[in-house]
């Protein structure tokens, strides 16, 4: 079965069947199991009917977690610059549909479920990098811990910073120390649903409907950042499965 990234492992000459094209979706308006997208999705109708038409609980789960360790096992063994540039890369180019596909019914604290959590967190950055900028900043301001530092981000941290901190965090997985980068992903999530949270407050009086959505992103935000804080603990005990 060709699994959704091997384009990226690829590069730009694999064969025309293998490449993917999908739209991508947010944060906000996506659940964990969500595979709902503002246009329509193009790509092989055999990709993963095979794996997925039964609908099959432990063969959803058993695809996830071999993917989840074959695709890590094999990038961190010969960390080739030009395939984790694209796995890096790889929504922009193609999406979160066929991701959403292997890992996003994969348990929060897993594998696969930490992959998924580190690419939509990603993808919510660079679908609206001005909120997200002003999000920070604001979390920044108002959260007293040393989260901001763990995240990494300059000061100021304008749009083309955090979607250049998101980058760097996700390659970190690819590349560097596997715990270290789910440190930084859950404190970047921690400023990010502090600034969200007061962003809410600030709204809630004139435009309720805007602050309830920023209070929702808030809160997922928050259920990220301690669920990517568990599974880098797991990881360091050989324990993230």
């Amino acid at each position: 079965m060709c699994l959704p990234w091997i384009a990226a492992m690829q590069g730009a000459d694999a064969p025309e069947p293998e490449r993917v094209l999908v739209a991508a979706g947010s944060l906000d308006g996506m659940s964990d199991s969500s595979r709902e997208f503002h246009k329509p999705v193009r790509r092989p109708a055999e990709l993963f009917d095979r794996t997925f038409s039964a609908e099959d609980p432990a063969e959803v789960s058993r695809v996830a977690h071999t993917t989840a360790h074959a695709l890590l096992a094999r990038v961190r063994a010969d960390p080739d610059a030009g395939t984790i540039d694209r796995l890096v890369a790889f929504t922009d180019e193609h999406g979160i549909d066929d991701l959403a596909e292997l890992w996003s019914r994969s348990p929060s604290r897993s594998l696969p479920g930490a992959l998924w959590r580190l690419y939509l967190v990603q993808l919510m950055i660079h679908d609206d990098p001005r909120t997200a900028a002003l999000l920070y900043e604001r979390g920044r301001a108002e959260l007293a811990s040393a989260d901001d530092v763990v995240a990494g981000a300059p000061s100021p941290a304008g749009p083309e910073e955090l979607v250049a901190l998101v980058d760097t965090i996700l390659r970190g997985l690819f590349e560097g120390d596997f715990a270290v980068a789910l440190d930084r992903a859950a404190a970047f999530c921690r400023v990010q649903a502090s600034g969200a949270t007061h962003v809410a407050d600030d709204y809630e009086n004139t435009e309720p409907e805007r602050a309830s959505a920023f209070t929702t992103r808030a809160l997922r935000l928050s259920d990220y950042a301690s669920d990517l804080s568990a599974c880098a603990a797991l990881w360091r005990r050989d324990a993230l499965t």
